[in-house]
């Protein structure tokens, strides 16, 4: 195949700017196509996990997060009248602590390092249809926003890596599987006295101004820079989230907020945005002939807590590195290791996670186990590693006894 790039990677967000780098890193020629310009805004709670600051840090963006970012200790965490400080746990792997980023500023941060390392951004520049030739993904047709202009570019491998939407994996067949969970979430910015504080915090058992529980969380994160982050999601194992309104709950959360944050239509930065999102390795394939999804459009979002930026990081990496051994060896057949990888790495926890959000989408379960879990610190921490994904080399044997147990809560749990 004539390629003027080796890969071409479609969206140059957490995932796709991942992925970039590190192919850009081995030695490989990369275009990155983003069909916004930075920097831009995405609907996200701007919280980064320990997790997710690894990824950074092996980026090399330790320095710049540590110089230019708020940095946090971990979750206060908030429901039935108790409040729980969890800091981050010690791990071998993963720093103890996380930072909070607006993702206008960390995306681009992010894509100009894949730049410094030798990628190609075209940014402005929208991914319309893939190039197919004898079963080949050989590039896309892509338009530049600016001007209309309809052009071809050409590449060996795809990363498709455009989002939660991801038109241009669809285009390539990918579906999502709708018995898994799909998250929904709104954020919106706030000014605080209280936006340099050193956790971010989640309320489990929200409700309205009557008193009367509502379903989802909320969370209120810090951001240092004057502003808070505050949001609230659900899920859609909860009974009737059709039908529910995610601007009237984020109204409802913001008028019961704890006063001292300040938040009211008088702080407020700007509407809130919102957006919905595929969780638990959900979009199916992963893998195609000589293309791979990540992130987002693999639908990679970590149904336990809504978190998806490590899990793009991370996945990115991935299908870097099997795209690398792919080129190295002229074999595209090694682009199946990615999925033996992916499950490795998330298919039991995110079997775990599905079957937890399953049970709290019962609004009687989901209060009972924040009830009871709220008298335990040492049972919210360990619960706090599971949640982010934490658990240490010797804690992984208890993740099928926590599969065995949710599945009795399923079983056994009060009914609606």
């Amino acid at each position: 195949m004539d390629s003027a790039f080796d890969v071409l990677v479609i969206g140059g967000g957490p995932s796709g700017a991942s992925a970039a780098y590190w192919l850009a890193e081995a030695g490989h020629k990369v275009l990155v196509v983003e069909r916004k310009k930075f920097p831009r805004e995405k609907t996200c709670g701007d919280g980064l996990t320990p997790r997710a600051v690894r990824q950074l840090e092996d980026m090399g963006l330790g320095g710049r997060l540590a110089a230019e970012c708020l940095r946090y200790d971990g979750l206060r965490s908030i429901a039935h009248g108790v409040t729980l400080e969890l800091a981050w746990p010690e791990h071998p792997d993963f720093p103890a602590y996380g930072y909070v980023v607006r993702r206008r500023d960390l995306d681009e941060m992010v894509a100009d390092m894949a730049v410094k390392a030798g990628a190609t951004l075209r940014a402005g520049v929208e991914a319309l249809e893939p190039i197919i030739e004898e079963g080949l993904v050989c590039g896309a047709q892509v338009r530049d926003t600016e001007t209309d202009e309809i052009s071809q570019v050409r590449a060996r491998y795809v990363v498709v890596a455009d989002g939660s939407n991801s038109r241009f994996g669809r285009a390539l067949g990918t579906n999502r599987d709708r018995t898994y969970p799909l998250g929904m979430a709104v954020r919106g910015y706030f000014r605080s006295p209280r936006h340099a504080e050193p956790w971010i915090e989640s309320h489990l058992d929200i409700r309205d101004r009557h008193g009367d529980h509502l379903p989802g969380y909320g969370w209120i994160f810090p951001v240092g820079d004057g502003t808070v982050n505050v949001g609230v999601g659900l899920l859609s194992t909860f009974s009737g989230w059709k039908d529910i309104n995610t601007s009237h709950l984020m109204e409802a959360f913001c008028e019961t907020a704890p006063a001292s944050w300040e938040i009211s239509p008088e702080t407020s930065c700007g509407a809130p945005t919102g957006g919905k999102l595929p969780t638990g390795l959900s979009v199916k394939p992963a893998v195609g002939s000589n293309w791979l999804s990540v992130g987002d459009a693999a639908g990679t979002v970590n149904p336990f807590n809504g978190e998806g930026i490590s899990v793009a990081y991370e996945t990115g990496r991935m299908a870097a590195e099997v795209i690398d051994v792919a080129l190295r060896t002229d074999n595209r057949f090694a682009l199946q290791d990615y999925e033996v990888r992916l499950q490795e790495t998330y298919g039991l926890y995110f079997k775990v996670a599905r079957l937890f959000v399953k049970a709290i989408g019962n609004p009687a379960v989901m209060r009972e186990l924040t009830r009871v879990g709220f008298r335990s610190r040492s049972l919210m921490e360990w619960v706090l590693r599971i949640m982010a994904n934490l658990l240490r080399p010797d804690e992984m044997g208890p993740a099928e006894l926590a599969y065995r147990a949710i599945a009795g809560v399923v079983a056994l749990g009060p009914k609606k």
